[in-house]
């Protein structure tokens, strides 16, 4: 079943936050499990984002927050909020294309 994560925070340093991004998925090549990520800005609140990550299942969701690249990256992250981040844990239940 496809898992779904959705990260949400914020922060007055989005493009420190992109450079972790950026050096997550070059640490991360080749052993990641995320298949479908989608990092998303508020529009009516600048500092707000939300992060949309897909993973095949819940259990390659738990494979990739144990490699130590993913940890060391969220520490990075955390310490970059002003607040949050709030995680929500969703199994998909339906997903349809409109």
């Amino acid at each position: 079943m496809t898992f779904v994560q959705i990260i949400e925070y914020e922060t007055d340093r989005p493009d420190e936050m992109n450079a972790l991004f950026d050096e997550w998925a070059t640490a991360t090549e080749g052993k990641r499990t995320v298949a479908h990520e989608m990092h998303t800005r508020d529009r009516e609140n600048p500092d707000h984002f939300v992060d949309i990550v897909e993973f095949p299942s819940y259990e390659a969701a738990m494979r990739n927050n144990e490699l130590p690249e993913t940890r060391h990256i969220a520490s990075e992250i955390q310490a970059r909020c002003t607040n949050g981040p709030r995680f929500m844990n969703l199994d998909v239940m339906r997903d349809e294309s409109m």
